[in-house]
């Protein structure tokens, strides 16, 4: 498995963790990160993905109930909010993976860990979302102000 998508996997197992069972953020993210040979590159952003998602959880959910109203986030198999969760922070705060990268990496992870319908729920409530790029853009225009001070703090 290449590097991102490891580290994709990686950081889905520890929401789905954290969402399951709620363990603390940052010891489910060492005792993922200590089971896996990942670069600094990855480990960092598997952090990034962790600690981003749990911090803008409620404004993610939020979202998803705005875009696939019919399913209520409580009610979403965790896989899937999870996966979610992790593909509109990347798209909206973290901007450093392209689009349809994010997308496809989303299925990709919804083929490799939830149901047979969960990678078509994804893609389509991904492209309903992406639809209304400039609005998601605008209503985490102050999470992406934050996160990018943040890493710059940390170089």
């Amino acid at each position: 498995m290449q590097g991102r998508r490891k580290a994709r996997s990686l950081a889905l197992q520890a929401l789905y963790e954290i969402d399951c069972a709620e363990h603390p953020v940052e010891d489910v993210i060492g005792a993922r990160l200590d089971t896996e040979a990942l670069s600094n590159r990855d480990r960092r952003f598997v952090r990034d993905l962790v600690v981003g998602v749990a911090r803008h959880r409620e404004k993610l959910d939020t979202l998803i109930h705005q875009y696939a109203p019919e399913w209520p986030v409580s009610q979403m198999a965790i896989i899937d909010r999870n996966i979610l969760r992790m593909a509109i922070y990347e798209l909206a705060i973290s901007q450093g993976t392209p689009l349809k990268v994010v997308i496809n990496e989303a299925v990709e992870l919804g083929k490799m860990y939830g149901s047979d319908s969960t990678p078509r729920f994804i893609n389509g409530v991904l492209g309903t979302l992406v639809s209304h790029y400039n609005e998601l853009m605008d209503m985490f225009a102050e999470e992406r102000q934050s996160a990018s001070e943040d890493s710059s703090d940390q170089t």
